[in-house]
């Protein structure tokens, strides 16, 4: 199915939200027995479990509003598994390979940070769906943002090493964060004047975290953006086409 000629902006939006979590989680699944200690393979798992069930509570208003909309039935699997990577709404940042443990700690911080802050207005929007599902989600994504932002700064501020990985780290994927904040028409429509605050919040937290962790944050660089308006890049192709290969290839089953 394809999602893309559908004009309703809280169906978009929702899908946004629903893809980004669900690929971030995707991303933080494959470190599932390859962490770097018990502890934080267990810690990086149990988020991307939260994740995982944030993105079904959105995918699955969508698709309600969906079925509303155009009579047949759709649910969260087909938003999941049976659109293809022009269809999701993600911002590119989720979908790049995890690299090593420093690369893999700034995408979740940076997905942090934002989440928690755009959940906080959009648990006062006036769409109590909406609002309902962002309030149940904050209290995880309090605990993401409170590990990730430990983690660079231990990483940060550890060994020469360790401050090394780090700072490379923000040289490979600093370029694709403005997106996150750089708002296309379906987030104006939903979240209007609330974009200033989350935009100076998110600010002030990054700049806050990686001064404390005596990390150098780039300047003047050229900013990769188009995930939300469904232009990827490859790198999300090969996490669907894993993420997808049961329910293309034997449609409808059941276990």
């Amino acid at each position: 199915m394809t999602t893309n000629e559908i004009e309703n902006p809280l169906i978009k939006y929702l899908l946004h939200l629903a893809d980004n979590a669900l690929i971030i989680g995707h991303r933080n699944s494959e470190w599932c027995g390859h962490g770097p200690a018990l502890e934080q393979d267990i810690a990086l798992t149990n988020i991307a479990l939260d994740q995982v069930g944030q993105a079904r509570n959105f995918y699955q208003y969508a698709a309600s509003l969906i079925s509303d909309l155009n009579g047949e039935i759709i649910t969260e699997d087909s938003l999941a598994y049976l659109r293809d990577s022009w269809d999701f709404k993600n911002c590119l940042l989720a979908e790049l390979p995890n690299g090593d443990w420093a690369q893999t700690i700034l995408k979740q911080f940076i997905v942090s940070v934002y989440q928690y802050y755009l959940y906080q207005a959009l648990a006062q929007h006036e769409n109590e769906k909406l609002a309902g599902i962002a309030a149940k989600s904050l209290k995880e994504l309090s605990y993401h943002l409170r590990w990730s932002s430990d983690w660079v700064l231990r990483l940060g501020d550890g060994t020469q090493e360790s401050k090394k990985r780090m700072q490379d780290a923000i040289a490979i994927l600093w370029s694709y964060t403005k997106e996150w904040t750089d708002y296309v028409d379906y987030e104006l429509n939903i979240l209007g004047e609330s974009i200033i605050a989350i935009q100076k919040n998110c600010e002030e937290k990054i700049t806050a975290v990686f001064e404390e962790a005596g990390l150098t944050i780039p300047q003047d660089i050229w900013m990769h953006k188009g995930g939300k308006i469904g232009k990827h890049t490859e790198h999300l192709g090969y996490i669907l086409s894993e993420m997808q290969f049961l329910q293309r290839a034997y449609p409808n089953v059941e276990w």
